[in-house]
């Protein structure tokens, strides 16, 4: 399911009903006389909405022609001879147990990384659990990092919002001595009496002395 998340400021309670008629019965009436200790207290209750967003899947996906190459050695030779090098030294022959021929190598000298394209697809599955990679060059072996290269995809990227029908928020809610659970303790169970108007409470969430996230699940 995808979670939704929602500032809630101070002062402020979400209460969500199990019947979506005793919610909209409350928005409707707008003004609350709220009984808090033998206090009493107007509050504003208004319908739930959620801001403005965005949400999508993310799909990752190996490559089953790249690798990702990374601890290149600094040189002192041409950036083409160390991509020739680089080619020379992943190319084995398939009967070898690697990639085999390279259609392509992409070299960053400043970061000592470059992406070595094969030009089977499958070939890179040959260096599934390869972390190092011996690199032979100026007479030295050095141990090169190996790793998959992923694609990633983002589908079914759409925007949201909207009017909760069963959640209300409620606003202006006075600062007491109590502390902050009893307070929505009494917020419940004010709430729960059908002679102010309520009904069954699934979730509250109170919070008076500064905001908190609350996620939704759609």
């Amino acid at each position: 399911a995808t979670k939704i998340p929602f500032r809630l400021n101070q002062n402020q309670a979400l209460l969500t009903f199990e019947d979506e008629e005793v919610a909209q019965r409350l928005t409707k009436m707008s003004e609350h006389i709220l009984n808090l200790d033998n206090r009493r207290a107007n509050v504003t209750v208004r319908p739930f909405e959620l801001e403005m967003g965005f949400q999508f899947e993310l799909h990752v996906t190996v490559s089953g022609k790249k690798i990702n190459v990374s601890e290149i050695p600094e040189l002192a030779i041409p950036e083409d001879w160390m991509r020739e090098k680089l080619e020379l030294n992943f190319y084995k022959t398939e009967q070898g147990g690697r990639g085999g021929e390279i259609e392509n190598v992409t070299y960053n000298k400043e970061s000592g990384t470059a992406v070595i394209t094969f030009l089977r697809p499958g070939a890179s599955n040959n260096f599934v659990g390869c972390t190092k990679y011996p690199f032979y060059a100026e007479g030295k072996c050095f141990k090169l990092s190996v790793s998959p290269n992923f694609y990633f995809h983002l589908r079914k990227f759409q925007p949201y919002c909207g009017v909760s029908k069963k959640t209300i928020l409620m606003e202006g809610i006075p600062e007491v001595e109590e502390d902050e659970e009893s307070v929505q303790d009494m917020i419940e169970i004010h709430f729960q009496k059908p002679s102010n108007g309520g009904g069954e409470i699934e979730k509250i969430k109170y919070t008076s002395k500064e905001a908190a996230y609350v996620c939704f699940e759609e």
